[in-house]
């Protein structure tokens, strides 16, 4: 790999102008505690553990979701949920070293997992922005959360607004507050809006002009991560990057073409240990 463009990237990160973009792949790199899922086809497992789902859903996360949201009861689903990713799993290389950056003004985290929460404890000045489902919150599409788990207020004029890190979270959370999008009817509800950015807090929007995105863990094989992705970093730099070893299907490609995505064919663990070097000499 061009190691020019890593020292590029390092410095960007130090500078505050590139966005990690948090997919589930990052938790390939947990080196102790148990093990929380990190792919839609792992957490669709957990869900349908304990809850009888027809065969051919069986492995779709959202289809699945909405199966048990459909005959069992959506407290049925949070349970499940919170149940995945309760366990005492610490945080990665990757998000310690994103969370000791000297400038991080935004970080979005596209999974449920709270190893980000975790990393970001040390750091001063911080909050987070995480999406809500309409079944639960109905009329709300984001809730704001201080560093301590406690609700702020999105108009005070304090907070959010004056956080130095805010912590995007558009799929939920299992910290603090065990908010989820993942069934088929929380991501139709959104998706309806995304187009014209409704469920997109104003403050990401703000935060993402200007900047490059760096995905992280990301897979884009389906049209809802990709949408996800699309609509996330619209109106944000011309550049981006995705570290993705594994070669991209013909979606991901034209994908990663049509928004000038750079693919970086490393493993994310090589990426990360590469960045941690080159911070030092920055």
């Amino acid at each position: 790999m061009n190691q020019s463009t890593m020292e590029s990237i390092t410095a960007m990160l130090q500078e505050g102008h590139v966005i990690p973009y948090l997919g589930p792949g990052v938790l390939s790199l947990a080196e102790s505690g148990k093990p929380l899922p990190g792919s839609h086809s792992a957490l669709a497992s957990c869900l349908t553990a304990k809850t009888a789902v027809p065969h051919k859903i069986r492995t779709n996360l959202t289809a699945a979701a909405q199966f048990i949201e459909n005959f069992k009861h959506r407290k049925t689903v949070s349970n499940s949920m919170t149940e995945a990713f309760a366990g005492e799993a610490q945080p990665t290389a990757l998000h310690t070293l994103l969370a000791n950056m000297p400038a991080m003004p935004l970080i979005v985290h596209a999974w449920y997992d709270d190893l980000p929460q975790k990393a970001l404890r040390g750091r001063s000045s911080w909050g987070m922005v995480q999406g809500v489902s309409q079944a639960e919150h109905y009329g709300n599409w984001v809730h704001y959360f201080h560093a301590d788990g406690s609700r702020a207020d999105e108009e005070s004029a304090d907070q959010p607004r004056d956080w130095k890190t805010m912590l995007y979270q558009p799929f939920g959370s299992v910290w603090p507050a065990r908010n989820y999008l993942v069934s088929d009817s929380d991501f139709v509800e959104v998706l309806t809006e995304i187009d014209i950015q409704t469920p997109i807090p104003e403050q990401v929007q703000q935060l993402r002009r200007h900047r490059s995105f760096l995905f992280l863990g990301c897979r884009f094989s389906t049209q809802m991560e990709r949408m996800f992705a699309r609509q996330i970093m619209k109106r944000s730099s011309d550049k981006h990057w995705a570290v993705l070893p594994e070669e991209p299907t013909r979606n991901e490609a034209l994908f990663l073409e049509q928004y000038n995505i750079e693919r970086l064919a490393i493993p994310l663990a090589e990426f990360v240990s590469e960045i941690e070097q080159k911070q030092w000499v920055h």
